[in-house]
């Protein structure tokens, strides 16, 4: 019998684990993540995931005979804030994930 109450407790222990990550996974998709790049002039924000949500420029950046360097900050921006989110959201689950690799964790 006493192997009935061990599989009981790790069923509950996997309930347990399985609702704090989930709670986990909700906090990081509404995480916002805000980076910039051209001294400011560009600022992207996105979600924990790294969805895009917002891309701001001041007016000053849009030059027309430039338009390289736009397109420079504009993924520079972009990449910082996705790579902030990405930082963010692995320090959120490394407690429930024990170091495991990102593919490994829903």
């Amino acid at each position: 019998m006493r192997g009935m109450g061990d599989m009981r407790q790790l069923m509950q222990q996997a309930q347990r684990l399985q609702s704090e990550l989930a709670e986990r996974q909700q906090k990081i998709a509404e995480l916002r993540v805000e980076a910039s790049s051209g001294g400011g002039m560009v600022r992207a924000v996105v979600t924990g995931n790294g969805e895009l949500l917002e891309l701001s420029l001041a007016p000053e950046v849009v030059d027309p005979g430039d338009v390289e360097m736009l397109q420079d900050m504009i993924l520079a921006a972009v990449r910082e804030a996705q790579t902030q989110a990405k930082e963010q959201a692995s320090a959120m689950m490394a407690d429930l994930t024990g170091g495991l690799p990102p593919g490994l964790v829903p």
